[in-house]
């Protein structure tokens, strides 16, 4: 006869006692808090779109914000790239004032016509609340990295209606090649609360419907690798050209005000001058139209363009739904020439941008099932894990830090706004024991 010894133990139980409430707590909060946030969004890109004026208020918008910030902002400026780095390396909490001022920052981007997106925004108040359960209870380190963990997973899945994704994001984003197994259940537990949380506000996702799966076949199975690989590079160039812009404004104009000001000048110029609406905002139109008919090709570029210009010179808000406009256009566009439906490659480019961009494979499949369905996993894997390679060492998050290398050895635990693809290249990692 078998015995099982200690079944449930007593570390068992106090581990489910301490995070099961604390994660529920983190949700809640951070549910609630995204629901305000996506309804005032709703409220702001109707307002632009019923006042096409308001563009004209973007200069304006852009400088107040960046003085709001330089006033009040300087220690949460970093946005999420300080909440992965305080899970690396904690040292203070994450001041409770980050979660307005990037709630507002976003609200007002929007509102006068910047290309920004949300995730950020969401993610950046689920860290903020978060953190301030560490005073509260006395966390210690680690404890502290996992409760912020738990944040980042609660916005992340509130916001798109996606909780599976949203845990996984929570622990894949941190490092490349490497997860945390020990915030698994709480981060699972923040997504999945905080996404019910923001339904029972009454929050409405955007639903994408892909007619027809094909079955798995030597052609569609070769042509989401081709597809894969530019999506990827496409994310590289979104991520190394937002950081390059972002560089020169800062070292071109030393008032951080001035920045957003002068990029918002470009911005409207812009838009008014070619009727480039479609590009502002969130696009979220023309992402569902993407699953209907074919769009110009030109459709990707025109928003990659203005979201680099918005985030590059210092706009609030997040980078994924823009990824996702991005990546939904490029397929739609690439679909004649892989001779595959379009609803399936714009399907598979929205996520797969973003995983490449973001180094989050796991993550941007898991996504695609929540939206699409189970049929479309094996194609979504593969793309998305491509995607991944193709991208190398860039980010749209600097403070992501290398664990294990992509297909050749890295330099370990840097953050990959310190580290040039020559020192990825040249530095292995130390022979593992």
């Amino acid at each position: 006869m078998i015995i099982f010894r200690d079944a449930v133990p007593a570390d068992l139980l106090r581990y489910l006692a301490k995070w099961l409430p604390l994660s529920c707590a983190v949700a809640i909060l951070t549910g609630s808090a995204s629901a305000f946030f996506l309804f005032a969004l709703d409220w702001a890109t109707a307002t632009r779109e019923a006042h096409r004026w308001l563009l004209a208020g973007l200069p304006l918008a852009g400088f107040a914000v960046g003085w709001i910030y330089l006033r009040f902002g300087k220690q949460v400026e970093a946005g999420n790239n300080l909440l992965i780095d305080e899970i690396h390396d904690p040292k203070k909490v994450v001041p409770l004032r980050m979660a307005p001022l990037v709630l507002g920052g976003t609200v007002i981007s929007h509102l006068f016509g910047a290309s920004v997106g949300r995730e950020g925004t969401a993610v950046q108040m689920g860290g903020a609340l978060a953190d301030q359960f560490t005073h509260l209870f006395k966390l210690a380190h680690e404890d502290r990295r996992i409760i912020l963990m738990a944040g980042i997973s609660a916005g992340f899945a509130s916001v798109f209606g996606t909780p599976l994704a949203g845990a996984i994001f929570g622990l894949e984003v941190l490092a490349i090649g490497r997860l945390r197994y020990d915030a698994i259940l709480p981060c699972m537990t923040a997504a999945i609360v905080a996404d019910q949380t923001g339904l029972l506000w009454g929050i409405h996702h955007t639903h994408y419907t892909i007619a027809t799966i094909p079955p798995l076949a030597a052609w569609p199975l070769l042509a989401m690798i081709i597809a894969g690989a530019l999506f990827g590079l496409t994310g590289k160039l979104f991520a190394e050209v937002s950081h390059a812009l972002g560089d020169f404004m800062k070292k071109k104009i030393g008032y951080a005000p001035l920045r957003p000001f002068v990029g918002g000048v470009f911005i409207a110029v812009a838009v008014w001058g070619l009727g480039a609406d479609r590009y502002i905002g969130l696009g979220i139109p023309t992402i569902i139209e993407a699953f209907q008919h074919p769009l110009p090709a030109q459709d990707f570029l025109g928003k990659l363009a203005f979201t680099i210009a918005s985030l590059g010179s210092g706009f609030k808000g997040g980078e994924v739904t823009p990824l996702f406009y991005i990546g939904a256009t490029l397929g739609n566009s690439l679909a004649p020439l892989l001779q595959l439906p379009f609803p399936l490659l714009a399907g598979i480019g929205l996520v797969a941008v973003f995983a490449g961009a973001a180094n989050t494979p796991i993550a941007s499949t898991l996504m695609a099932i929540e939206l699409f369905g189970a049929d479309i996993g094996v194609y979504a894997g593969l793309a998305c894990v491509i995607s991944y390679l193709f991208s190398g060492y860039s980010s749209i998050y600097r403070a992501q830090r290398t664990g294990r290398g992509k297909h050749r050895k890295a330099s370990a635990d840097v953050r990959l706004g310190d580290l040039g693809h020559e020192t990825a290249r040249k530095t292995p990692s130390p022979p593992e024991a």
